[in-house]
């Protein structure tokens, strides 16, 4: 059989591969660090278990929904409110199963074949694959250390801008851990504005910043509504990942647009999950703030512990990673990738699967406690593999 040409715009997975190689080195009796993929190991709230528990005891409950709750479009303009200081109405808000699902069909909800799009270069590699299912062509802008990872649109060429579609931010921002400057979000608003194009802002890790910096919303920052939408998340700040519980959130044409496109594919998110956000999204919430000050621990003691044997001065300002340079001149970070696993027992996710930009680094899930990340930087050292 033949399959669509769809298919070759996208390469192999490369968690597989690191997966099968653990599976064997384990079986070998191989000590196993995995810090390649971004689960959570903390657990979910009890009022969001109960919240599930309780609405899938209701048979009425196990229908198709057809639609998202009022109650929770409610809930997430309250919350809004409340965590965000953004005013926002429920046309301006749908449930998507997860950011990465969203953001696949958006892509195809808003893109022609031939369009231009810019995505930032590394990247969360379903950005440029939700563009190219819509038939668009990525332009990649550099994240680079010189400028903290962050987006610069002044270095985007002008005849490049004026044919895109839109442009993905994301901050705090997976892969590299940068955060947003004062003024950067008015930066690409204006960019955006100039060039008639909608802005669209990845916004997952916002309760998971360290050092006292504010993780806010780019729909707080002035003519961001006008101009954009943004993507937010429950998966990591309530530990709710399987569930897929995620929201777009903005411009109403796109929103409406994205609701038409998904009404032919899906019959709406499980009511029980639906419940489960709502209790999510009214709280408590101190389990939230508790939760970021232990990922904080665990970046110290990776950067530092990194740091202490040699390795570049690693990026983590935000999310559950840490972006690092691979030590001693090394280039090839899928090879290196394998070296680490094959000497120390330690599994990442090499920075070429973000991009061309992140050939050279590599990315650290921080899913490990403290202590267990200490037998990391040992193991890493005993293996030869600082500076």
């Amino acid at each position: 059989m033949k399959f669509s040409k769809r298919l070759d715009l996208f390469g192999d997975e490369i968690f597989a591969a690191l997966n099968e190689r653990r599976m064997q080195l384990q079986a070998q009796g191989k000590k196993i660090y995995n810090m390649s993929v971004g689960t959570p190991d903390f657990h979910t709230p009890d009022h969001i278990k109960a919240a599930l528990q309780e609405a899938a005891a209701d048979d009425d409950n196990w229908k198709y929904s057809l639609r998202d709750l009022p109650e929770l479009l409610q809930a997430v303009c309250d919350y809004y409110k409340r965590r965000f200081d953004v005013e926002i109405t429920p046309d301006m808000v749908m449930t998507v199963y997860g950011s990465q699902e969203g953001m696949g069909h958006l892509g195809m909800a808003l893109c022609d074949e031939g369009d231009t799009v810019l995505l930032p270069d590394p990247c969360y590699p379903v950005f440029a694959a939700g563009s190219k299912m819509g038939g668009a062509v990525p332009y990649y802008y550099p994240l680079t250390a010189e400028n903290d990872f962050l987006p610069n649109v002044k270095e985007i060429p002008e005849d490049v801008a004026k044919k895109a579609k839109y442009i993905v931010v994301s901050l705090p921002s997976n892969p590299v851990g940068s955060i947003a400057k004062p003024g950067l979000y008015e930066e690409i608003i204006a960019f955006a504005e100039k060039y008639d194009m909608l802005v669209i802002h990845d916004n997952a890790y916002s309760d998971i910043i360290f050092d006292g910096a504010y993780g806010g919303s780019f729909l707080a920052a002035p003519g961001a509504k006008e101009v954009g939408v943004e993507f937010f998340s429950l998966s990591k700040s309530f530990n709710v990942t399987g569930a897929r519980i995620s929201f777009l959130i903005g411009r109403p044409d796109v929103i409406a647009a994205l609701r038409k496109l998904r009404s032919q594919i899906d019959f709406g998110m499980f009511l029980p999950i639906q419940k489960a956000a709502i209790a999510a999204l009214t709280g408590p919430f101190e389990s939230v703030k508790e939760q970021c000050k232990m990922y904080e621990a665990r970046r110290d003691a990776l950067c530092n512990g990194l740091r202490s044997i040699g390795w570049d001065l690693p990026n983590g300002k935000g999310t559950m990673f840490v972006w690092a340079k691979i030590p001693g001149g090394r280039t090839d970070s899928m090879a290196f990738c394998m070296e680490l696993m094959e000497k120390a027992g330690v599994i990442v996710t090499p920075g070429s699967s973000f991009g061309p930009h992140g050939e050279g680094y590599v990315r650290f899930a921080l899913v490990l406690p403290p202590e267990k990340i200490g037998e990391v930087i040992a193991a890493i050292k005993d293996a030869g593999l600082g500076c």
